[in-house]
Formats: structure tokens, C-alpha cells, sequence
């Protein structure tokens, strides 16, 4: 069994204060701009670590909220230090920069900040003294500017709006101790070379996704380059030339997206030999997706025999024999080469086995999503038809990709069919509460910020893995805000419908009354009672239409709010409708009987049903044999309760009050007091008021007969819960009345009789 690591006191304080920083750091200014309080000072290690952590919330947690002046919390180095900061997405601003701007950082790694533009370029130039490490990825308009920011006047009328226009003039000049730089994705047209002339103490380069006609500038820092990236780079040979002369190269990635179809660069069995032979220094390579146009693999008959070796002179793969050491990574995901039995290296990304597997989606899920989601569904297969052995570490690669990229749909669809079967009964036991906690927030994500059929459909199943409420419970308002809004989606998958109803019935079946009034009040019962309708309309009786009356009959349960509003969204008209349409669905009438019940146990709503119609609806059903004598049963308790109120209540002529009681004193003896139940009680309470009285002694004959049957069923549930309630004293009252009928006097000390019996059974005796 796993166990829970618990977070540290560090980051438990941070999430707190970003959570309360009002309470805590801040004050409000004007009542909308966060203010630190003048007697704090945070050094670095907290306030990259606040910074780092606000990120996270943005981007995962739903109910955070965004403060639009947090960065001004970090405009003064005198009280707050900053030196390594992660910002991503396009919440971050041009401001938000600048507010920053006069810290001395070390490190910045901007990613996917499409919302910075060339205003904050300016700002980077205030950081250039004392950057080591920046990265610019996927910052799509940062070296863009307004042409005309203004505009111009013609006829009183602002026309000609601002246009993008590439920004030229801009070097990485004064940048003296930059030394990690990432450019992927850099804007098309941008000049490479006059921007990173200034940069002499490069020794890292990402130029990913970059269209770089001529390389050659790159060897100004052949003896000091030991990292270059050129995932997607169409190449040529004399880029091939360039990268051999970088001798102190120790990392090289020259991958690319296999299925973009603008390549004419083959990687040869020549071409790996050259790069392997030239960079001696090499520990990491990745050459994954490229097809190799010459057979860079040893022929099986000549492969060498024995275990798998990482030995470069037993390498399958024979450019790679002349290596001095096994490479420490190799990446290989999309080639043939990674199928190969002998392979020099420690790590190797592909597609051959569940470790390959799991090093890929390590390797390339920040950066490289439309690879990291083909890895994750080799993994959804291992996990689907054989088995994953490194369950932990699929399941925190998985979410991590999730959490990374909630707004990708090959992530988003990918990721949440692999956790459905990553989670499921096989593999329970090996995952904490945390972890489980972990899966269930970003399907919650996915189903929030993704309204894409397959990802609904793959969350909603993924949900269904899990002890419901009980592990809901910690995200159970958000839950059923999605499931609901889920189902009031004017189009809907009939798969996602049944699911989302199956669970919301699912969520309000075993929880406390404040649970099920919160989650009425946010339309539950008026979105089941739609969906009843529709199926009404198609004349559809199936497992929505059942499950949405089993759900109803779960909310009502105890709750007189939720039956209101039950009776006051035409839920009897529906209830009339549903019997004419469907007259032998018995599931469905033993759903909606116990939904009703409910509805009777709210004495001020009882005088609703007290109609000739309804009554004599009720009567009727006391005859039925449906689901054995489910539906005769709430049928009879409906009328219980009713009859509870006395003589004077029922105001109409027919049916007359005596004969709808002897028709549910004929019901009850029919029943076989032995019959195993289809119901669960959390309390008995409204049984229970129906016992001390006279008015109606149906009622409690009723009553009496319910809590015989249930006791004796199920002893084991029933007979503490009847004691617990002061069930035995109400029954020895009975027993006292004079107006109880024998019968039921009999049937009240056969209660009182078995629940001594049950307790006698099961006192310890042992010393």
C-alpha cells in the first residue's frame, strides 16, 4: 500500500498565504490593489517559491483567484527578493513583467506567454546583468509591436487598428552571464544571428521549432556550447557540418515531429556516424521520429547473443559502436531503432516497452505535447491490455502532462483514457489518498476547461473508479456543478448523459442533508426533472430516465426544500405521465413510489397530494406486484402518511378515507414479512412518528410491519440503528394503546423481542 507523503511546512505555508494574503502579507489599497505590509521582508527562497506556487494555483485549482496586482508585491528588492521565477500561459501580462522588473533575477523561464508583447522586451533589458538562464518558449509575440498603436482619425472615426509588425532592433547586447537560453518557437523572420551575437558565455541553446537556413553563426561557441536543440528543424548537411564542429556538444537533439510532412533531411547511417565520431563529449541524444533512409541496424543474424547489453561494442545499432560510454539518454521514440535488442543507454525513449514508454512522456511532455500525447497512448494500451508495472510513476507522469497542458485535446483525450485505466480496481491498492486525490482534481480540470466529447466521456469514467461519495466528498460542490452542467448541455452524447446521471444519482445517495439541500439549490432537481421530460417526448423509458427518479428519490430524501421544489417543477405531472407511458416498467415505478414517499413524510406538502386524482393513483398501486413488493410498500407508505393527518384533512368526497384503508390493510397482509428489501434506510425516523398515535391505525400497522421486516432481514444494520433512535420505548407504547389493533400489538413485541434477542446475541462475554 502506498503511503502518503505529506507536503512540507514550507510549501503548506505558502499555498496558505497565497490562499489568505490578505490576512497574512497584504493589504488592500483602495480597496483593489494588493500592498505588502511594511514591516515584512522576504528573502528569495520564500518569494520565488510564492511566485512559482501562485503559478501552480493559477493554472490548477479552479476556485483560486486571480489577483491582478500580485506582482506588485515583488516591485521592491528592498523588502522582496526574487531570483528564479516560472511564469507560463497567457495569464501573464506585459505589467506583470514589468512589476518585476527591478529584481535581480537569475533565472526566467517564460512559456506559452503569448500575451507579452515587445513592451516586454524592455523589461528583460533590466534583468541583463545578472541573467544565467532564460527561456523565451512559445512567447509568440513578444518580438511583435503595434505599428500604429493610436490609430488615425478619418471622419471622426478611429479606423486602421493597430497592426503587428516584427520588432528588429532588439539584441541580447549586455546580457554578459547568460549562459541557459530557450528560443523555441520563436517568431518567424526574427534575425538569429544579430540577436545572439552579443551572447559570448552561451552553453545551452534551444532553438526548437525555428526555421535556420544557415547555421554556421553557431560555432562562435564551439568550445563552450555543451547543449543544442533543434527539435523540428528541417536540417541540411551543412547544418550536419556546423553541429560536428561544437566538439564540446554533450546534449544534442536533432528530433522532430514524425508526422509533419515539410522534412527532405534524412538521417543517414553516414550522418549518426559523423555526429557520434565528431562529439566525443556526447551523454545525450535524441533522434527520435526520423526515418533512416540506410539500415543503421545490425542484421538480426550478426546482432550479438545474450541479455540485452548497454555495451556501445554490442550495440544493434552500429553508428552508435564507436561510442566510448553508454549514453546516458537516447531518445528513439518514433523510429524502428528503438525495437533493437542492444541499445547503449541508460535511458532510452520509444515505444518498445512501458519503460521507453514512460521516458518519453518524462522527456517531452513540457515542450513537446503532440509527442508526449502519442507516448501516453501506448501507455492507455499497456494499460488497457497487459499490465503497468511502474503504476506511481505512470500516474504522476499522466497528471503532470494533464495539468500542463489542460487546454490540449491530444493531451486532454490521451491523458484521461489512461488514468480510467490506471485507476481502476486492479491497481487500488498501490495508490494513496493523495494520489487518488491528485487524479480525481485534474479529471475535474479536464471536464472544465475541455468540452470535448471524448474527454467528457473519458472523465466521467474515470470518476466512476472511485468509492463515491466518500472520495468525492473533498471536491463534492465542483463535482456536481460540472456533472450538472454537463447535463444541461442543449446537445448531449447519450453515453456522457447516462454516466453523468448514474453518478450524480451516485453523489446524493449516501450524504448528509446539508449536502443534498446545497447541491438542490443548484438545479439538480429541476435538471433531472428535463431530463425526465425529454425522455418523456421520446417515449424513451432507459437508465436515464430510471436513474434520474432513483436520484430524485435520493435528494428527497429528509429534505422538505428539495421535495418543494419537486412538486413546484410539475414533478407529479411527470409522475402521472411516466405511469401512462410506461406501465410495466417496474423500476422505474419503484423509484419514482419512493421518491413520493418522501414527499409525504413533509407534513405542510401532504395536502398537495390529498387529491382524488392522486389518491386514487396510490390505491391502485397498493395491488402492484412490481419488484416483488417494492412498489406496494411505497405505495402504502405514501398513504401512511397521509392517513397520519387524521379524518379531518381528507376534504374529498371519493375515494372515501375507509375504503382506501381497507384496501392498504389488505396490501400489508399480502405481503411476506420475510421479503428481502431493495431500500436503505440512514434513519427511521419518519417511520417512527407514525407509531404513538390513533388517528390512523393503518399507519402504524404500517409502520410496525416495516421496522419487523427490516430488523428481521438485516438484524445486523437494523437493530442498533432502531435502538439508537428510541425505537423500543415508541413500540412499547404501542403496546399500551388501546385503539392498536391486536394484530399490530403482536408485530410491535416481536420487534422489541428481536432487537433483545440481537443484543444478547452479541454481548462480549470474554475477560
Amino acid at each position: 500500500m502506498a503511503l502518503d507523503s505529506p507536503d512540507s511546512l514550507m510549501a503548506l505555508s505558502i499555498e496558505y498565504c497565497l490562499r489568505n494574503l490578505e490576512g497574512t502579507l497584504c493589504y488592500l489599497l483602495d480597496n483593489e490593489t494588493l500592498r505588502l505590509h511594511p514591516d515584512i521582508f522576504l528573502p528569495s527562497e520564500i518569494c520565488d517559491k510564492l511566485v512559482n506556487a501562485y503559478m501552480e494555483l493559477v493554472h490548477a485549482d479552479h476556485n483560486f483567484e486571480l489577483h491582478q496586482s500580485f506582482f506588485l508585491l515583488f516591485s521592491d528588492p528592498r523588502s522582496t527578493r526574487l531570483t528564479r521565477v516560472q511564469l507560463r500561459e497567457d495569464t501573464v501580462l506585459d505589467q506583470d513583467l514589468e512589476a518585476i522588473g527591478s529584481q535581480d533575477l537569475i533565472e526566467l523561464h517564460l512559456t506559452n506567454c503569448e500575451k507579452l508583447t515587445s513592451k516586454s522586451l524592455q523589461t528583460l533589458g533590466s534583468f541583463r546583468h545578472t541573467l544565467v538562464s532564460l527561456s523565451l518558449f512559445g512567447c509568440s509575440n513578444l518580438f511583435y509591436e503595434e505599428e500604429n498603436p493610436g490609430g488615425y482619425e478619418n471622419d471622426d472615426r478611429l479606423v486602421n487598428p493597430s497592426r503587428q509588425v516584427l520588432v528588429k532592433d532588439f539584441t541580447f547586447q549586455g546580457f554578459s552571464r547568460l549562459r541557459l537560453l530557450n528560443l523555441g518557437r520563436l517568431a518567424e523572420g526574427v534575425d538569429l544571428e544579430t540577436l545572439l551575437r552579443p551572447l559570448s558565455s552561451l552553453t545551452s541553446l534551444d532553438l526548437s521549432g525555428i526555421k535556420l537556413c544557415k547555421a554556421t553563426f553557431l560555432t562562435q561557441w564551439k568550445d563552450r556550447l555543451s547543449s543544442l536543440v533543434l527539435y523540428n528543424m528541417d536540417l541540411s548537411e551543412e547544418h550536419i557540418q556546423t553541429i560536428a564542429e561544437l566538439i564540446q556538444l554533450r546534449h544534442l537533439d536533432i528530433s522532430r515531429d514524425r508526422l509533419l510532412s515539410y522534412y527532405k533531411f534524412k538521417l543517414t547511417r553516414k550522418v549518426l556516424s559523423i555526429i557520434v565520431q565528431s562529439l566525443v563529449n556526447l551523454v545525450s541524444l535524441d533522434i527520435s521520429g526520423h526515418v533512416m533512409l540506410e539500415n543503421c541496424a545490425v542484421p538480426q543474424i550478426e546482432e550479438a547473443m545474450g541479455r540485452p547489453s548497454m555495451e556501445p561494442s554490442k550495440s544493434s545499432i552500429c553508428p552508435l559502436q564507436a561510442l566510448k560510454r553508454p549514453l546516458q539518454f537516447l531518445g528513439l521514440f518514433d523510429t524502428t531503432l528503438c525495437n533493437q535488442t542492444h541499445i547503449p543507454a541508460y535511458k532510452v525513449t520509444g515505444a518498445k516497452n512501458e519503460d521507453q514508454i514512460l521516458n518519453a512522456i518524462e522527456a517531452y511532455t513540457e515542450y513537446r505535447p503532440e509527442i508526449a500525447s502519442r507516448a501516453i497512448n501506448h501507455l492507455f494500451d499497456i494499460a488497457r491490455i497487459q499490465h503497468c508495472s511502474q503504476l506511481l510513476r505512470a500516474l504522476q507522469l499522466v497528471i503532470a502532462a494533464l495539468r500542463c497542458h489542460k487546454y490540449d485535446k491530444s493531451i486532454q483525450v490521451t491523458g484521461s483514457a489512461a488514468l480510467f485505466y490506471l485507476t481502476n480496481t486492479e491497481y487500488r491498492a498501490e495508490q494513496s489518498v493523495k494520489l487518488r486525490r491528485r487524479v480525481i482534481q485534474v479529471v475535474l480540470n479536464g471536464m472544465e476547461s475541455y468540452q470535448e466529447v471524448t474527454v467528457q466521456r473519458n472523465c466521467c469514467l474515470t470518476l466512476c473508479n472511485f468509492t463515491i461519495p466518500d472520495e468525492l466528498e473533498f471536491q463534492y460542490r465542483r463535482v456536481n456543478e460540472l456533472l450538472l452542467s454537463i447535463l444541461n448541455q442543449s446537445r448531449q452524447d447519450d453515453s456522457i448523459q447516462r454516466i453523468a446521471v448514474h453518478l450524480c444519482n451516485a453523489l446524493v445517495c449516501q450524504v448528509d442533508n446539508d449536502h443534498k439541500e446545497a447541491v438542490g439549490k443548484m438545479g439538480f432537481v429541476t435538471t433531472m426533472l428535463k431530463l425526465i421530460q425529454k425522455k418523456l417526448v421520446d417515449k424513451m423509458c432507459d437508465q436515464v430516465m430510471e436513474y434520474s427518479w432513483s436520484a430524485l428519490w435520493n435528494i428527497t430524501d429528509e429534505t422538505p426544500d428539495n421535495c418543494d421544489m419537486f412538486l413546484n417543477y410539475s414533478g407529479m405531472k411527470l409522475f402521472l405521465e411516466c405511469l401512462k407511458e410506461f406501465p410495466d416498467k417496474q423500476e422505474l415505478h419503484r423509484n419514482m413510489l419512493g421518491l413520493l414517499g418522501n414527499v409525504a413524510e413533509v407534513r405542510c406538502l401532504r395536502p398537495q397530494l390529498l387529491t382524488p386524482q392522486f389518491i386514487t393513483v396510490f390505491s391502485n398501486l397498493l395491488d402492484s406486484k412490481a419488484d416483488g413488493i417494492e412498489v406496494s410498500y411505497n405505495a402504502c407508505g405514501v398513504l401512511s402518511h397521509i392517513m397520519f393527518d387524521g379524518p379531518q384533512a381528507w376534504t374529498m368526497e371519493e375515494p372515501l378515507r375507509e375504503q382506501v384503508m381497507d384496501r392498504m390493510w389488505a396490501a400489508i397482509q399480502s405481503w411476506d414479512v420475510t421479503s428481502k428489501r431493495n431500500i436503505n434506510y440512514r434513519s427511521f425516523e419518519p417511520i417512527l412518528r407514525l407509531l404513538p398515535q390513533e388517528l390512523a391505525p393503518v399507519s402504524q400497522h404500517w409502520a410496525t410491519w416495516a421496522l419487523y421486516n427490516l430488523i428481521s432481514v438485516y438484524p445486523e444494520k437494523y437493530c442498533p440503528l432502531l435502538k439508537k433512535e428510541g425505537g423500543i420505548v415508541l413500540l412499547q407504547k404501542v403496546l399500551e394503546l388501546g385503539k392498536s389493533r391486536q394484530e399490530t400489538k403482536e408485530m410491535a413485541r416481536m420487534v422489541v423481542d428481536q432487537c433483545s434477542n440481537f443484543r444478547e446475541d452479541h454481548m462480549d462475554t470474554t475477560r
